[in-house]
């Protein structure tokens, strides 16, 4: 169930940077050869790779704003760590934005508050489950978490600029990561995980497979 972007995104013209050229000296003893820097062209994004670049970085505020308000509501640090990777996850996102000259969806960035209409109505759907318990809070994060992973699959297969490729795989191995975490915590309270939105088989191969290296470190089943 991929989510659907309701932001309208101009296009994007490409850039070109020439880096002014040095004259070189030679001096007694040592010479020294100054060659004219290669004018770099970035390379326009396609409209698919400009709705996903938007799209992701207002899901991954979504996942912080949940996590945000889950936090002060059952004070568990799954959701205050998790929640602080997402911010990295933003940011990154954020980045990627500017280096491609497009605005950022988050004018705002109050919790809960969002430019997509979608997004903003899954905010709502999501904190209220999670005020039923702790476990319907973590069930929603590990929802949150097999979106992000679908979603970034998606995008993953669109784009063509290394750039993106790389930064959504990044945020994949996170999403994957922050699943373990969750699960984790939902089985300790003794209940048996099942798949919300990804196959069950691919949800079982990431569980049993190691925590993956990121910005957080450590190792073994279902960690995070």
């Amino acid at each position: 169930m991929k989510l659907k972007q309701s932001v309208i995104v101009l296009s994007v013209a490409a850039l070109l940077v020439a880096a002014p050229l040095h004259a070189g000296r030679q001096g007694p003893g040592q010479g020294r050869f100054d060659t004219p820097a290669q004018a770099v062209v970035a390379a326009p994004l396609s409209s698919a790779e400009v709705n996903d670049l938007v799209f992701m970085r207002e899901e991954e505020k979504l996942s912080r704003d949940v996590y945000l308000t889950f936090y002060e509501l059952w004070r568990n640090p799954v959701f205050s760590s998790i929640s602080r990777a997402e911010q990295r996850h933003m940011d990154s996102m954020g980045r990627l934005l500017a280096n491609y000259g497009l605005s950022d969806p988050v004018i705002d960035d109050g919790i809960g508050v969002f430019n997509n209409r979608e997004l903003a109505g899954m905010y709502g759907d999501l904190t209220q489950q999670g005020q039923l318990s702790l476990l319907d809070a973590l069930y929603a994060g590990a929802l949150i978490e097999e979106l992000d992973i679908r979603d970034l699959q998606d995008a993953i297969a669109t784009a063509s600029h290394p750039d993106l490729i790389q930064a959504y795989e990044n945020l994949q191995r996170g999403s994957r990561n922050h699943l373990r975490a969750f699960v984790r915590q939902i089985e300790m309270l003794g209940d048996a995980y099942e798949a919300q939105v990804l196959d069950q088989l691919e949800v079982d191969m990431i569980l049993d497979s190691p925590l993956e290296r990121g910005r957080s470190g450590g190792n073994g089943r279902r960690g995070w």
